[in-house]
């Protein structure tokens, strides 16, 4: 028979083993996992008469932008999910009872209306009020509860950040209830940048403050390897099979983002091709391809009225056999162009003067982006 400090030991082990499980369960919950981590990007733009030079950048950079953020990787080597969203501020054609903001895309995976919603952007006026923009993005936009998730605001201007009716430091206070670092790029010389609280409105939330030359043009280095890269992404519209009342209108979109991206030079058409061989470019609200990696059940149940001349009147059987055909041809070339970026990345890399890899946009963004990702187990 066990004596009574043998049965007092016992249970202040059986308690101390409970108290130690539990610990483990809570731990478990703050460290980041892996499982469906996400990188959230809120863009905020001012869109002023004297800001056309960032918006340029904006439309010129938004590929290498996503290129970068599909590098990413999470603790177990997987891929982060990526959505981007996109408010202009600043612009007298806008409501001023609402602050002139205007959110132009909530957070989303569909980088084509990102692109369409970019190019559209015109500049005109304005009263930048930067405490306003940040404080309803993030009222507005679906931003995520998880702790392991990156979220991020990037704003950019050249107006001191104290205008308008919401103080920048509310808005900050806000952010950092749900989470969001605040990064701000102050479109001047650094100095007067910090002069005009752009420098405290990142301090707040843990965020960086950073400098550009919003009307320095983007330089792209031609690769030996674009021409290669530019005819595979021709060969990879192909695989796209459009279905749903959206569906064609959806791929022809597709086709005009690309001709967007080859207005800024052909580095950078290519610069969207690779993008487009990334996970990152889902697109299965309108392309059988994608949406039959969610459900099968896409491929059974798109209306024949709604699908592309060549699989009108097709059995269900013949349907799955043509959507496997493409899925597999997309593979082999999303692939093959991720193997020649690597080699163009190299030989960018080589070719880019040194005055030419700071000072802009996606230079300040990306930086901002790698230094916050460690605090999420995130590498690139």
């Amino acid at each position: 028979m066990k004596t009574t400090s043998s049965r007092v030991s016992t249970v202040k082990n059986r308690i101390l083993t409970l108290i130690c499980l539990l610990l483990f369960v809570q731990l478990s919950a703050f460290a980041p996992s892996a499982k469906d981590q996400s990188i959230q990007i809120a863009l905020l733009l001012d869109t002023s008469n004297s800001m056309d030079g960032l918006i340029d950048q904006a439309k010129s950079q938004l590929w290498k932008i996503v290129n970068e953020l599909t590098v990413a990787k999470c603790a177990d080597g997987k891929k982060p999910n990526i959505k981007i969203a996109l408010y202009e501020y600043g612009n007298d054609g806008l409501v001023a009872s609402e602050g002139y903001i205007r959110q132009v895309s909530g957070l989303t995976n569909d980088l084509d209306l990102i692109s369409e919603k970019l190019f559209a952007l015109s500049t005109n006026g304005g009263s930048e009020y930067c405490g306003y923009v940040i404080n309803t993005s993030l009222k507005q936009l679906e931003w995520s509860t998880s702790t392991n998730d990156l979220k991020m605001i990037f704003i950019a201007g050249n107006e001191p950040f104290t205008q308008g009716t919401v103080s920048y430091r509310t808005a900050s206070v806000f952010a950092r209830e749900k989470g969001v670092v605040v990064n701000t790029i102050y479109c001047g010389p650094f100095e007067e940048g910090v002069r005009t609280s752009w420098k405290d409105g990142a301090d707040l939330t843990g965020g960086s403050y950073m400098s550009i030359e919003q009307d320095r043009k983007t330089v792209y280095i031609p690769s030996p390897y674009d021409d290669r890269i530019t005819a595979l992404n021709v060969r990879l519209n192909e695989t796209y099979i459009y279905y749903g009342k959206a569906g064609a209108s959806k791929k022809e979109l597709q086709a005009t983002q690309d001709k967007n991206a080859r207005s800024y030079g052909e580095a950078n058409a290519v610069e969207r091709a690779v993008s487009k061989s990334s996970h990152a470019y889902v697109n299965s609200s309108w392309d059988l391809v994608d949406a039959s990696k969610e459900s099968e059940e896409a491929i059974t149940k798109a209306k024949d009225e709604d699908l592309p001349s060549e699989m009108k009147g097709m059995t269900v059987t013949q349907r799955q056999a043509y959507v496997k055909q493409k899925a597999d041809e997309r593979k082999k070339i999303q692939d093959e162009i991720q193997s020649l970026n690597v080699k163009r990345q190299q030989y960018v890399m080589a070719n880019t003067p040194k005055d030419e890899k700071d000072n802009t946009l996606d230079a300040a963004m990306i930086k901002a982006v790698r230094e916050k990702a460690k605090t999420k187990n995130l590498s690139f």
